[in-house]
């Protein structure tokens, strides 16, 4: 990782200290990495952009937290709000590091509706999009999820075979999402 993505990962530790962020921010940037090589896009956007992307949940209490995300959220106005200070403390963050304020400016934008806005304003926007969904794929996503969620495997699978086309922009997210899910499969020897 290049030197100024780790002193904005150490800037933004103390802030994934909830939902097991730490652990999905890690998973969410190999998959950046990923996209970035297959797909284009801008690493000096993207890599800070998923490295800060959820460090607004910290000022969301953590019992309500599962009330603002997943297949059963009841409070979806805190999401916004995770948006909305992820987007104050990325820039306070980003400040520290002198990033480029162009630069700044558009990894701002990006966090301030990650979550929450149905389209894509850029390539890079994708890029973190689709990571940070791709994140539930992943074997460690995928079984956070199950028992957060408290579902049944089977529910799990099929809830997120139905939203692939939904959820990803890219043709590489979606492919990763579809391996992913076969990887699941495998693992628990029940046939897709």
């Amino acid at each position: 990782m290049k030197t100024i993505f780790q002193k904005i990962w150490e800037l933004a530790k103390p802030y994934l200290n909830t939902r097991m962020n730490d652990i999905h921010t890690e998973i969410c940037r190999e998959f950046a990495y990923r996209l970035l090589k297959l797909e284009g896009g801008d690493e000096y956007v993207v890599i800070p952009a998923i490295i800060l992307h959820d460090v607004g949940w910290i000022e969301v209490p953590e019992k309500l937290q599962i009330k603002a995300f997943g297949p059963n959220a009841t409070e979806p106005g805190l999401k916004r709000k995770h948006e909305i200070e992820g987007s104050r403390i990325a820039e306070n963050i980003l400040r520290q590091v002198h990033y480029d304020r162009d630069i700044t400016l558009e990894i701002l934008k990006i966090i301030d509706g990650h979550d929450t806005r149905e389209v894509a304003t850029s390539l890079n926007d994708k890029i973190v999009k689709d990571s940070d969904k791709l994140f539930r794929y992943s074997k460690e996503g995928f079984y956070i999820d199950l028992e957060r969620f408290e579902e049944s495997f089977n529910e799990a699978i099929n809830r997120l075979q139905n939203v692939i086309d939904k959820w990803f922009f890219t043709d590489s997210a979606k492919e990763f999402a579809l391996k992913e899910l076969t990887d699941r499969l495998n693992e628990s020897g029940v046939q897709g």
